[in-house]
């Protein structure tokens, strides 16, 4: 039986998260999973899937290599590090040709108190309705797109924001990307400051490979600090949160926006 999707999952160094990945998959038989390493340290457990090794480095190019190692006529991607909702897969079929982006909860992986990342997070983590909406694109952890459109509008690039360069290409090629609340997948949180900024530091270094108007940039750039004022509010009035880690959040964001701003500046 030929299959007639394709789940495809970027992998580096995630061990347990992946198993946790491929637990709460629920796949039918006409469906494969390829996960795609990226020369991991240490030897990676697949589980059920079809594990391929590609050696060049970054996202884009794992999730180039499990479209060219499949040939369902339906891709489906997933990070490896998402908790997909049972229905995920069900959903995903129901789609439609697409593109379409799927809603992505923000889930913690230790107990509360949440630390002033994870509050950062819990706020402004995968707004992917406001992505699509807004920015035109739909994170590619939940991203459900047909190979044809996908052939049409090209591979993801590297060195880029890959899923917002893909989501504009594809609008460019008359395939807007779309969304749908109940195609879902939840996502861990940063649980410190060290892993959001190392989050957000390759985020600024992709925006700037998309952003070639360099006195537009030092706009944005110096104009970073000043957002902590319109944010602030969305922050102190979370209704999910303690005062306590509403607290740690704002400082979270008045320091990631100051740190934005010098990273934007100086590289």
């Amino acid at each position: 039986m030929s299959p007639r999707a394709a789940i495809i999952i970027p992998h580096k160094d995630d061990q347990a998260r992946l198993t946790r990945c491929m637990a709460a998959l629920k796949v039918p038989d006409d469906v494969e999973v390829v996960v795609v390493d990226n020369a991991s340290r240490a030897p990676v457990d697949a589980g059920m899937a079809r594990l391929i090794v590609e050696a060049q480095a970054g996202a884009a190019a794992a999730r180039n290599r499990g479209v060219a190692e499949t040939r369902a006529p339906l891709l489906l991607f997933l990070d490896a590090d998402c908790v997909p909702a049972a229905d995920w897969i069900d959903v995903a079929l129901d789609c439609g040709p697409g593109p379409v982006g799927g809603a992505v909860d923000v889930f913690h992986e230790t107990a509360r108190p949440l630390t002033g990342a994870q509050a950062f997070e819990q706020v402004f983590a995968f707004d992917n309705a406001r992505y699509i909406a807004q920015d035109r694109f739909s994170v590619t952890a939940n991203l459900v797109v047909t190979r044809a459109i996908f052939e049409m509008v090209g591979p993801f690039r590297g060195a880029v924001a890959e899923d917002r360069d893909w989501g504009l290409r594809a609008r460019a090629a008359g395939y807007p990307v779309t969304y749908r609340a109940d195609l879902r997948v939840a996502h861990p949180s940063r649980g410190d400051w060290a892993s959001l900024a190392k989050k957000w530091r390759r985020l600024t270094r992709e925006a700037r490979g998309l952003d070639q108007d360099a006195a537009a940039w030092t706009f944005k750039a110096l104009a970073m600090p000043l957002s902590v004022v319109f944010h602030a509010p969305k922050v102190m009035t979370a209704p999910d949160l303690s005062k306590t880690e509403r607290l740690r959040a704002l400082g979270t964001l008045i320091r990631l926006r100051f740190a934005r701003m010098v990273w934007m500046l100086l590289g």
